[in-house]
């Protein structure tokens, strides 16, 4: 494995930082300070703060993955659900909330058009619909059933996060995701209705 590269380190640091008390709402001159370097060094990686914002979420967007396999392949003889579920929880524990809020914030304004969030879209169905579709290929689901069924749970998923952020009622997101599963489950069974 090959050494960070300067841009690599301080985004690890600024990604420390955000999880940890959150970035939205802090300065370039702040958020630096907070990751041990200084401004004008992130601008030089970065381009600016919008740019650093993106980096951020596109990296915490990519350890998300990284927990959703683990959790996934911990223990593959689990009750169907569990891992799903599990993972739910995970994403929208309390201790994420300000990456959450940030992600909508900064994903409100790719949509937009912005040109400094734009680059936050590539990627941001397909790196989740492609790694959840291979997962369920792999307990035999079929190709297209596994992309339809992907972009389901990502679609309630950051639906269900936005839900949260307003109400914070996790019971109530808990259930309807608990459900969700429940049905897609159904679907997947042996026997069901194609």
């Amino acid at each position: 494995m090959s050494e960070a590269t300067p841009r690599e380190r301080m985004l690890a640091a600024v990604v420390q930082v955000a999880l940890a008390e959150g970035i939205a709402d802090k300065s370039l001159r702040a958020i630096a300070a907070a990751a041990g370097t200084s401004h004008r060094m992130l601008i030089h990686h970065f381009g600016s703060r919008e740019g650093l914002l993106v980096a951020v979420i596109k990296d915490v967007e990519e350890r998300q993955r990284a927990i959703m396999a683990e959790v996934v392949t911990a223990d593959p003889d689990q009750e169907p659900g569990t891992q799903e579920m599990r993972f739910w929880r995970h994403l929208r524990s309390p201790e994420l909330a300000a990456q959450e809020r940030l992600f909508f914030e900064v994903y409100g304004q790719a949509l937009q058009g912005r040109p400094w969030a734009r680059p936050l879209l590539d990627g941001i169905v397909t790196d989740w619909v492609s790694p959840v579709a291979a997962l369920l290929a792999a307990e035999g689901v079929g190709p297209d059933l596994a992309q339809a069924v992907a972009r389901l749970y990502l679609a309630a998923g950051r639906g269900l996060l936005l839900d949260v952020l307003a109400t914070g009622d996790h019971d109530g997101v808990d259930a309807a995701m608990g459900l969700l599963v429940e049905l897609v489950y159904a679907r997947l069974a042996p026997g069901a209705a194609m």
